[in-house]
């Protein structure tokens, strides 16, 4: 289900001097979509060559993680299992980890933290099962990331993605260098303390040149947002037509223009943005969305 593929090259209408690439990763599929594709994608191959027949993952309530584990387990004809961090809720994310026949354990914050420990728990005695860590972080995951720089010209000056463990940007990074590329890699960590992700992807890759992190743009830390935030996010879709989510893609879209309004970029550098999908982010703040699009932001 994992074969080839490569996700457009869109250019934006930024109105600045830089040129403003977007990699639709998005688009390559509605539920296993951007970087959720590409982390799975040698996971599920790993499973499967160790014949095993149950997913077992992690992820929190309105996880974009948990339902791309789930059809991906369905189209495999696999099993999957979710561990949810925190209190029995219903929302639309979980619907459909369900409807693609997810089962659902809910856990509190407390005991989540020992990933291993629960599975080891629930599933230790079970051959079938296969551990799949919070957000697919793995060394499979960190490969199939770097496929993205094949994918690229090679003549970006600078490639930008959001983060929340790192692998993503882990992978990029390792793509770049493997590729022998001058391109500067700028991650947007989406949590506060975001400095930690450094040391995370030097973890994988063994080095950090050519890595920039910019932590001011977490808008008050995972899943947190802003009247600003929402703003800018529903006067992009409405410009570009293209929906960004606000746990992601929308933190890292702001830092690029806030970063091309200071200057930061010289006149005509090439700048691409990785889109790692996650639009059922959007979900969660349907509310505050529907409130910001009366006096949608300017770009």
């Amino acid at each position: 289900m994992f074969e080839a593929i490569h996700s457009p090259l869109h250019k934006l209408k930024h109105p600045s001097s830089v040129q403003l690439y977007v990699k639709r990763d998005d688009l390559i599929d509605p539920y296993i979509s951007g970087n959720k594709w590409r982390k799975l994608k040698y996971i599920l191959a790993k499973a499967l060559d160790l014949k095993r027949t149950h997913l077992v993952t992690f992820g929190g309530a309105y996880s974009n993680h948990l339902i791309a584990t789930a059809a991906a387990a369905a189209r495999s004809g696999l099993q999957s299992t979710g561990f949810v961090r925190g209190e029995e809720v219903e929302n639309d994310t979980l619907f459909l980890c369900k409807l693609y026949g997810m089962k659902l354990i809910f856990i509190s914050r407390e005991a989540y933290k020992d990933k291993f420990g629960l599975f080891k728990v629930f599933f230790g005695e079970d051959p079938s099962a296969y551990f799949i860590d919070e957000g697919g972080a793995s060394a499979e995951a960190v490969r199939g990331c770097a496929e993205i720089i094949q994918e690229l010209p090679g003549d970006v000056d600078h490639l930008f993605c959001a983060a929340g463990t790192g692998t993503t940007a882990a992978g990029l990074l390792k793509g770049i260098r493997q590729q022998n590329l001058k391109t500067q890699l700028h991650v947007i960590p989406v949590l506060k303390g975001g400095d930690f992700i450094a040391g995370e992807i030097y973890n994988y890759t063994k080095t950090i040149e050519q890595l920039n992190l910019h932590t001011d743009y977490h808008f008050g830390g995972y899943a947190k947002t802003s009247p600003e935030l929402l703003q800018f996010m529903t006067g992009f879709a409405a410009r570009e037509g293209m929906l960004i989510d606000p746990i992601y893609t929308a933190k890292m879209f702001y830092a690029i223009d806030d970063l091309a309004k200071q200057g930061y970029f010289n006149p005509g550098e090439k700048i691409v943005a990785l889109h790692t999908g996650g639009l059922l982010g959007i979900l969660g703040k349907k509310q505050q969305l529907s409130a910001s699009i009366s006096s949608p932001g300017n770009l």
